[in-house]
């Protein structure tokens, strides 16, 4: 129900992906797909079997489709500005750095793709 939230929706759908929007909560979601609270964010999904959690880019969820490595998921844990969902106008085409995170079994995780800060000109 949060803008950030409806807004990674939003970019999913542009991005061709049909979605589902159940506002329930994300805790227990979070804790029955495995993925752990420290990787926590505003929201979570799942597609095709993997977990998906915060504002995780499309391409990555792609990505993550055509080699369907043996992983819980994917996660961009808290909410960086310029990810999906957190690179609107109130941003002012800020972009800070963020890591897509792959989730594994047993707590553990390794980098999936870094997004390195970018400036944007001054308007």
């Amino acid at each position: 129900s949060c803008g950030c939230c409806g807004d990674w929706v939003s970019h999913m759908q542009a991005s061709g992906f049909q979605v589902q929007v159940h506002d329930t909560g994300n805790a227990e979601a979070r804790k029955r797909l495995g993925v752990p609270e420290k990787m926590g964010s505003c929201h979570t999904a799942l597609v095709a079997g993997y977990a998906l959690e915060g504002h995780v880019p499309a391409r990555e969820i792609r990505r993550l489709l055509k080699e369907r490595p043996q992983a819980i998921g994917l996660a961009v844990p808290g909410m960086p500005v310029g990810s999906p969902g957190m690179d609107g106008a109130l941003y002012n085409g800020r972009k800070d750095p963020y890591e897509v995170v792959l989730l594994l079994a047993g707590d553990k995780s390794r980098v999936y793709q870094s997004y390195p800060a970018q400036i944007s000109p001054k308007s």
